[in-house]
């Protein structure tokens, strides 16, 4: 496939550095995407029930910070926070709400393309990545980053992902597309959806859950679990066994 008219890092990183304030609302997370609030609900409550001694995380495309918040929220024992983002505006925020939100935390910053990053082995109880995946491109990309958060992470830790995908069925496609629209519109008007889509169509390159679910099995993770879905949006992740 030929992504030579997709945006690249560095205007991607453009755009989010000057959109800081959209991504940093705890009680609506992302507004453009349906469900993000529960998602952040649902996400913590998961992350609380498996691993509540959990005291290392990696947030990859972290933003504002809000899944970091929500998650330090839920897991009391925390130390130690990794963030991974190509904007340092949006590093920024999150140092600021997160230290604030629990002082003397270890947070650790990179500014930068979690494909080029080098994240260690071994480090993380989990790793979430919400709304940053679609903008890989090659099937090995996708491939060699699943494969290296696993690296990342401690045997029975979990990486979800919050993020939009696609369906493999075009009638289906449509189908959900046409309900995310009717959702953009309800969140503002007409030019608000178009504008959204427009961004979408230029920057993002979604795949099917099921087929990154498969990819994580590839990667070695040994459990697969998804957690919620709603027309074009899905929440899910994998365990390291």
């Amino acid at each position: 496939m030929d992504y030579s008219g997709k945006s690249s890092p560095e205007e991607i990183r453009a755009r989010f550095d000057a959109d800081v304030e959209r991504f940093s609302n705890l009680e609506t997370g992302q507004a453009a995407a349906m469900d993000s609030a529960l998602m952040l609900e649902l996400l913590a409550s998961v992350c609380r029930a498996v691993r509540p001694e959990a005291r290392a995380l990696l947030d990859i495309g972290c933003g504002a910070g809000n899944y970091t918040l929500r998650l330090l929220e839920a897991l009391p024992a925390v130390r130690a926070v990794t963030a991974v983002d190509l904007s340092q505006p949006m590093l920024d925020r999150a140092r600021e709400r997160v230290l604030a939100a629990r002082p003397g935390l270890a947070w650790e910053e990179r500014r930068g393309d979690i494909r080029e990053l080098d994240i260690g082995r071994e480090r993380f109880d989990f790793a979430v990545a919400a709304a940053v995946l679609h903008h890989l491109r090659g099937e090995g990309e996708w491939r060699m980053v699943f494969r290296k958060i696993h690296d990342a992470l401690k045997p029975g830790g979990a990486v979800w992902i919050a993020d939009m995908v696609e369906h493999a069925h075009p009638p289906t496609q449509e189908i959900m597309w046409s309900r995310y629209g009717d959702y953009l519109a309800s969140q503002r008007d007409e030019a608000y959806r178009d504008h959204v889509f427009a961004y979408i169509a230029k920057e993002d390159t979604p795949r099917p859950a099921v087929w990154q679910l498969d990819r994580l099995r590839e990667a070695g993770f040994g459990q697969v679990d998804i957690l919620h879905k709603n027309g074009p949006f899905a929440l899910f992740g994998a365990y390291k066994i």
